[in-house]
């Protein structure tokens, strides 16, 4: 098959398209997937750059997002059908194969039917995006009607799904962005408040929103000092959900003295230590949003497609930092 193969960690031209052999099923609950499309997520060019969790692993196959038609089935996989329309994350991080290519094997739990309003296109660019705003706002955040959220970098990949999943609660939603295009896309996404973070402090901005009590969840996606000064932004006894990790400079004096609950969202937690019952569920989320894409309550907001040898290309547009929504390659292109 053709894949997009990293030998060694650096900029996007390390990705180079090869022929390299089928992958074969070798468990009894496995799948084999003929990918229409895979999706391109920020997780991909972190490890293009600075090398995969399994460096021994060499060279490597990235991309944890796929969708496409199942082609094989193992004879303990019950739950497809060979010719059904599949979506998933699974793999990419450097161990097993991920999904720029044209086949991929993945255990059938890890895997949901796709939605059959979405384009596997689209569905492609969905899984990674749509578990982490899941776990973020309902299982960290608890998010419940009534309340007030905001989100940061709403017009991107997570964001623009956080906001149409906050509002299916009920709440209101805040949300930083950066142009005019931004903030009109985020309010076609539901969005009620768009802040011009390059215009206005966020914080005041948030405060003055809520009467000067602040959010009662805060949803950071840019990491850094936004996660540090959204506990400024947040009420008391409120929470802060962040998908990156805390920089030295952090102010946790704020977030204890406001009483926060701050909660960390790795989504790749499950595959990475091998947590079974964790991927399942991750599955039932996505099967989940399947009927939501299909009730048009849910839409996921694909930017641009590329055929599968412009992975370099796809990589240099997702870390220039500028493109609405998401990112995907084309097996067929």
């Amino acid at each position: 098959m053709k894949a997009i193969i990293m030998n060694a960690p650096g900029d996007p031209d390390v990705l180079q398209l090869k022929e390299i052999p089928d992958p074969q099923i070798q468990h009894n609950t496995e799948i084999l997937v003929r990918l229409k499309a895979a999706g391109i997520n920020p997780i991909d060019t972190k490890l293009r750059k600075r090398g995969t969790f399994f460096p021994d692993q060499m060279p490597t196959v990235l991309g944890c997002d796929g969708a496409g038609i199942v082609e094989a089935i193992a004879p303990g996989a019950q739950s497809f059908q060979v010719g059904d329309e599949v979506y998933f994350c699974n793999a990419g991080l450097g161990s097993h194969p991920g999904n720029y290519a044209e086949l991929a094997v993945v255990d059938q739990r890890f895997v949901a039917h796709k939605p059959k309003s979405l384009s596997f296109t689209e569905a492609a660019a969905a899984p990674l995006v749509l578990i982490t705003a899941w776990e973020a706002l309902y299982d960290r955040g608890r998010l419940e009607a009534g309340r007030k959220v905001l989100i940061h970098a709403g017009a991107g990949g997570v964001g623009h799904v956080a906001i149409q999943l906050a509002k299916l609660t009920g709440v209101e939603v805040a949300t930083t962005i950066s142009s005019q295009e931004k903030a009109d896309f985020v309010r076609q996404m539901g969005a009620d408040f768009p802040i011009f973070y390059n215009q206005r402090d966020f914080v005041q901005a948030a405060l003055d929103w809520t009467n000067g009590e602040g959010v009662d969840l805060s949803f950071d996606t840019v990491g850094g000092a936004v996660f540090s000064q959204s506990f400024a932004a947040t009420r008391i006894y409120g929470d802060v959900v962040t998908i990156l990790g805390a920089d030295p400079e952090t102010d946790w004096k704020t977030a204890r003295d406001r009483n926060l609950r701050v909660s960390f969202e790795l989504m790749l937690t499950p595959m990475l230590k091998g947590l079974v019952k964790a991927q399942q569920d991750q599955a039932k989320i996505l099967q989940q949003c399947a009927r939501l894409f299909d009730q048009q309550q849910l839409q996921i907001h694909l930017n641009r497609a590329f055929p599968l040898a412009e992975a370099a290309a796809a990589h240099r547009l997702l870390e220039d930092g500028s493109s609405i929504g998401k990112i995907a390659l084309l097996m067929d292109a």
